[in-house]
């Protein structure tokens, strides 16, 4: 009689104590979704929405939680179909920890239902592109309307441009040699000559 009595008497008091005390009972009791109306840590109030089943809800309280529920976002946002998004959370875990197992394979988990991008391609197994014209009429007259110098890494590689080029392989050749030369000097891979090779 007096063990029926004290436990009467401390559910009475759970229920008067307030909402996080009423919060916890109602955990308890297996009904977390009533005991999600009570909490007043949002953290808390996600985990138990969560656990009731109502992942919208959850998701709401995690972000309102902020930072400190990271994981528990990326698991509400996977769980409402926000797969794209609910991997960038888990990423964020695991650039904060690196050894996180579990964030590892919930990104996994995810990240294999996220159907992969393809580009469209060309018949050469390129992506294809779309040339868009200029008001000029060709690139190299909307370069000079535009005021930008060609002779900047900027030049446009049309027919004229290429005329301008010599034609002379050996003098490639000796360019390139003289570069393989300067870049082996510069790592200490060949022994300086005593005079210019050039």
């Amino acid at each position: 009689m007096i063990r029926l009595t004290l436990i009467v008497a401390g559910l009475i008091a759970l229920l008067v104590s307030g909402g996080d005390a009423r919060g916890k009972l109602a955990l308890l009791l297996g009904m977390p979704g009533l005991a999600a109306q009570s909490v007043s840590n949002p953290d808390v109030r996600g985990v138990m929405l969560y656990d009731a089943g109502d992942y919208e809800a959850a998701d709401d309280a995690f972000r309102e939680a902020g930072r400190g529920s990271t994981y528990n976002r990326g698991l509400s946002l996977a769980a409402t179909g926000k797969y794209p998004l609910s991997r960038a959370y888990f990423d964020a875990v695991l650039f904060a920890n690196p050894a996180d197992s579990q964030a590892r394979e919930n990104r996994n988990v995810v990240n294999a239902l996220i159907p992969p991008l393809q580009g469209d391609g060309n018949g050469a197994g390129r992506i294809a592109t779309v040339v868009i014209a200029t008001p000029g009429g060709s690139p190299v007259a909307e370069a000079r309307r535009l005021g930008r110098p060609l002779d900047e890494g900027k030049r446009v590689a049309d027919a004229a441009w290429l005329a301008t080029l010599p034609d002379d392989p050996g003098e490639f050749l000796r360019l390139r040699l003289r570069d393989e030369y300067g870049r082996r000097l510069a790592m200490g891979l060949t022994a300086p000559d005593k005079g210019d090779p050039w």
